[in-house]
């Protein structure tokens, strides 16, 4: 069992020095896997990662969507998902299996109802309760400043500093990255991770149930 996420930047077009999106997309793909072999950016603007741990799969596609909407008038599309891989090939793009096609045949999906994160398990009731959370937590991603932006991106790399602690990274003082971090939704996100992971884990475990 594995994860996958499929995406794209919106709005690469309007910078003509790729180099805007494309270093904060491969910073945050690089964060995600140190192993370049997992990951791999084409056709431009697109890209694809394999996340093992199935239960990071999401957390990673907010992480991602905070570096990109950190520079003005962009953000991504992101398709997870999640199953099997049959086969290996010598970069993410070339493997396959379950998981692999889930993921790139949800990212067509997305680009024909203008939609930027939904899951795909095989689990049709699993998906239609997950992605209505990822839908309703889509509405304040999707509208993130990049104050926003970049206040999840430095609790997620940051997860066991105390918010004075990041006030001192960026600058501003304790109440204000307090108020950064309403005005994100950091804490729903958190709770909706959560609650991605108690409803995958407990798919796994009805799955090998029924196998055994």
């Amino acid at each position: 069992m594995t994860s996958v996420i499929t995406g794209d930047i919106i709005n690469s077009t309007q910078y003509k020095n790729s180099n805007e999106w494309l270093m904060p997309l491969k910073g945050a793909l690089q964060t995600i896997s140190t192993n370049t072999k997992d990951w791999e950016i084409y056709r431009g603007d697109s890209f694809q990662i394999e996340i093992k741990d199935v239960y990071n799969c999401f957390i990673s596609a907010v992480y991602i969507k905070s570096c990109i909407k950190l520079v003005k008038g962009l953000d991504v599309r992101i398709a997870i998902g999640i199953g099997s891989k049959t086969f290996e090939g010598e970069s993410v793009t070339e493997s396959n299996g379950s998981a692999f096609q889930e993921s790139g045949n949800l990212i067509e999906h997305l680009k024909k109802n203008k939609a930027n994160l939904k899951i795909s398990t095989g689990n049709h009731e699993l998906d239609s309760e997950l992605n209505l959370y990822f839908k309703l937590i889509s509405i304040p991603m999707d509208s993130w400043s990049s104050n926003s932006a970049e206040i999840v991106k430095l609790h997620l790399e940051n997860e066991n500093k105390i918010q004075q602690e990041i006030a001192k990274i960026i600058g501003i003082s304790q109440d204000a990255v307090s108020k950064r971090m309403k005005r994100a939704y950091l804490d729903e996100i958190l709770e909706v991770n959560q609650m991605f992971k108690k409803k995958v884990a407990q798919n796994l475990l009805k799955n090998n149930d029924s196998i055994s």
